[in-house]
Formats: C-alpha cells, structure tokens, sequence
C-alpha cells in the first residue's frame, strides 16, 4: 500500500474510532479501581510493543501495521472507566504530557516513513470519568510554508513530537505553551513553540497571538518556530533558573552535504520569558560586556604584601 493511501486510510481510522467515543460534558475522573487498573497494565504491555515497533521496526509495511494497531488498542484501553487516572509509566515510545492543573494529557508519536519523511500521531485526553478523546491529524505534508500565522484545529494539526508543556494565564483565558520537535527532512529538523487553549466548545484549538518580537512587523505569530541542521544538537526548553524558555541562537553555513545553506547553534541563546499573560522574545539573553579586556594578575604587583611566589606575607 503506497503511502498516500496508507496516511488516507488512518486518518479516516482516527476519525471513526475516536470521534465516535468523544463525550461533550462528564462528571471529571474518579479513583481507579484495582480491576480497572489491571485492565489497563494489560492494554499498556501491547501498547508499549506497537509504540516499539512503530519507531523501530527495519520494514515499512510493519511499521504501518503497528501504528494502525496501536490506534485501535489505544482507543480500547483508554475507553475504561476514570483510565485518565492511570499514568502510563511503562510506555515509553509515546510521549505523554500533562499540564499541573490536570484537565488533560496529551499523547504523540512519530512514525518514520523513510529517510526525508515522518507522520505525526496524538490525541489529547480530558479529564473525565467517560473517554472523552480528541484525534490530532498531522496535516504539515498539505502546508507550502510553516504556518505562523494560522489558528489549527484537531484535524489540521501542525504534527510534533511534544516533549513540555507551561501552563499560563490570560486575560482570554488560561491557556497551555507546547514545545515540540518535528524530524523535518533528511538534512534539517525544526523545534516548534505552540499554544494550546480549548473553545467555548470545550474543542481544542491550536495557536494564539501570545509571542512578542521587538523586530517583527505585521500581526503577532501565532507560533513559532526554529529550523537546525540535522545533525546539529540544539536546546529549545523550559529553564528554571533563568524562568523563560532558553532557545539555541543559530547561524547559516554552507550544509556539510551540498544541499545549500543550514542553521546551526553558535554558543548563544534566545528566550521566550512570560510577561502578564504573554511571551517576550529576549534575543541574546546573555550579553554580559567586560568594560576592559580581561588579562591575568601578575602575582608581583604589590611586593609588599606578596612574597616570591605570589603569596600574601
């Protein structure tokens, strides 16, 4: 089965398993109890197989089929009552993150299609006794350039692998910072900043007008982005001691494999620090300049007070 065919076929796998068992309301999740949590622990054991397989399985076709299945055991161990609750400890090829005020969880996973291509898969969990459960569609292959400036939906979802999330509030709402990375293509990768907030619907939606550039002309973005060399390492995070999301600063070189011009990190960094409800964007956070150039003591400078070998008498 070709690739088009085969992204086609579970994107309308997603729709019908999951949008038939989304609830609009619910009472939020309870204590699980020791049947249930069994229920899951068993689901969470094949679960954890497919998401291996899925990433690392050598065939192409096994890697399609795992995923397919992993959708379907997903929706069906997720169906069980107050499994918000349960926390998927042993799962480790799919990313799972949840915002400290514990109304949702958010899963993804990427699926390697061949050397220049990846797929995006998640869905976003809330907080209910009854599965309420929405599918995110990874429709970046369908976007000419990275959409900066567009608010996304569920089914148009800019597909990322999400690795943190930063609660914060505004004067429209609380709402949720997304930090993703996305394997682009054989030469570049990207690290995306996003922002999740849910509609008067309680529907998720995916953007918003929050980042701040003292450069920019035009309307804010509504995410962000930072494109790097492939095989470049390149921090995008959340730090604590300095409160703000520090990001690499990169530059241009000619591409190593003669494929243009690449970005990597030249020793620097950016920031996104919160300021009431919004993001600033700080460039070169740290720019300490010495009034003289630095030069090493002399250790005779003052013989009086310093013997031979540079010691106080």
């Amino acid at each position: 089965m070709s690739f088009q065919k085969t992204g086609l076929f579970l994107v309308l796998f997603f729709a019908a398993s999951w949008y038939a068992d989304a609830q609009t309301g619910g009472k939020p999740a309870g204590k699980l109890s020791a049947q249930n949590s069994e229920l899951i622990r068993l689901g969470e054991d094949t679960l954890a197989i497919l998401a291996y397989a899925v990433v690392n399985d050598s065939i192409e076709q096994e890697r399609f089929a795992a995923c397919r299945a992993l959708i379907t055991c997903l929706v069906r161990t997720l169906k069980v009552e107050n499994s918000f609750k349960y926390r998927f400890e042993r799962l480790r090829s799919i990313s799972i993150i949840a915002p400290p005020d514990s109304s949702f969880r958010m899963f993804t996973w990427q699926l390697f299609v061949n050397d220049s291509t990846y797929r995006y898969y998640g869905a976003i969990q809330t907080n209910r006794k009854e599965l309420q459960l929405f599918p995110l569609i990874d429709r970046s292959a369908e976007m000419d350039i990275f959409p900066a400036l567009e608010q996304l939906t569920p089914e148009r979802w800019y597909g990322v692998l999400y690795y943190n999330l930063r609660q914060f509030d505004t004067k429209e709402g609380r709402k949720y910072l997304l930090l993703g990375y996305d394997a682009y293509d054989f030469y570049t990768r990207r690290k995306v900043v996003d922002v999740l907030s849910f509609d008067a619907n309680g529907k998720p939606v995916f953007g918003a007008p929050v980042f701040d550039r003292e450069d920019r002309k035009g309307p804010p973005e509504k995410r962000i982005f930072s494109e790097y060399a492939a095989e470049a390492s390149f921090r995008m995070n959340w730090d604590e001691q300095y409160q703000m999301i520090l990001i690499d600063h990169a530059v241009p070189m000619p591409s190593p494999y003669g494929s243009g011009v690449v970005m990597v990190p030249d020793g620097s960094y950016d920031g996104l620090k919160l300021d009431k409800g919004r993001w600033k964007y700080i460039s070169k956070v740290f720019n300490d300049v010495m009034e003289e150039t630095p030069r090493p003591e002399p250790v005779l400078d003052d013989r009086k007070k310093k013997d031979i070998m540079g010691k106080k008498q």
